[in-house]
């Protein structure tokens, strides 16, 4: 399968417009047509309707597949390029909102004083954009967060070529409004707030996919859905009782006009995650090492 067919396939579906597809992508509208039909033709069937545009049932099912295959071609081409790619001291790291605790700021300026100079950026995103991030070569390190049991790896999807290690486990806790009749508990059962009213942000707190599959509950339905990864505006909303929403109890007891509640059971804690290539750079194998406590040199322990 042509994987520029394939990226033009995602663009027109994406668009819902062969001419918007074309001007995104830098072609002309008659390539497009041609990368579409030609892709039609290997895969023996038609894949999108044209008037109006809309994916057939076969095409459907290919959408399902294509991101991740286009993914894993882009980490491909990034990991084949770190081979001979020798660069200075430099660090891109990649996060989620509560990924980036007191543990990793210290080991950051660790390096800092250990690497000079060090030319380090660091960008606050999604889980999903994380992930990217650092399989196709945007990010050197990603930081990622979620909820499990002590111990337990975080439930991530398939990486490629990659090394994760668990750097932090903090507790876990539900941000109430202080008015709230269970905002002065010493402790919370996540089991007994399945029926409350949550707030959907999954790209900044624990997502409720998650609790649910932790509670082996259904429930935790959203009230509303918060996109984005603003902590404050996060917390703004719970404090004024649009829905419960969870963190790590350091960063939750931070937040403004809220109580940060510790959850009980099921036993769980906020863990956070480093991911990397398993070709890192130098300077994010010493970030990795310091994180994790590793003499330099010493081999990963995490998942591949």
């Amino acid at each position: 399968m042509n994987p520029n067919q394939l990226r033009t396939f995602v663009a027109v579906l994406e668009h819902r417009s062969f001419s918007t597809a074309a001007a995104a992508l830098g072609y002309t509208q008659s390539a497009v047509s041609q990368h579409i039909a030609a892709l039609e033709s290997h895969l023996g069937t038609r894949l999108i309707e044209r008037r109006p545009v809309a994916p057939t049932p076969a095409g459907a099912r290919l959408m399902e597949h294509a991101p991740a295959l286009l993914l894993l071609l882009d980490a491909a081409r990034a990991d084949v390029a770190r081979v001979h790619d020798v660069r200075p001291a430099r660090l891109t790291l990649a996060h989620t909102p509560a990924a980036l605790g007191p543990a990793v700021a210290q080991a950051l300026a660790r390096l800092h004083t250990a690497t000079h100079p060090l030319d380090l950026e660091v960008r606050v995103l999604g889980r999903e954009a994380v992930i990217e991030q650092v399989l196709t070569g945007g990010a050197d390190v990603g930081l990622l967060d979620g909820a499990a049991a002590p111990s337990d790896p975080l439930p991530l999807p398939y990486l490629g070529p990659t090394t994760t290690l668990g750097v932090a486990e903090e507790t876990l806790a539900v941000l109430f409004p202080r008015s709230h009749p269970l905002a002065g508990r010493g402790s919370v059962r996540l089991t007994d707030l399945t029926q409350a009213q949550w707030i959907d942000a999954p790209d900044t707190a624990i997502p409720l996919d998650q609790l649910r599959a932790v509670c082996r509950a259904d429930g935790f339905r959203p009230r509303i859905r918060h996109r984005g990864t603003d902590l404050h505006g996060l917390a703004a909303l719970a404090a004024a009782g649009h829905g419960l929403t969870a963190l790590p109890l350091p960063l939750a007891a931070t937040l403004p006009a809220v109580a940060a509640v510790p959850v009980a059971a099921p036993r769980l804690v906020h863990r956070t995650e480093l991911i990397h290539p398993t070709l890192p750079t130098d300077t994010a194998r010493r970030l990795a090492d310091l994180l994790t406590d590793r003499q330099p040199g010493e081999g990963d322990a995490g998942r591949g």
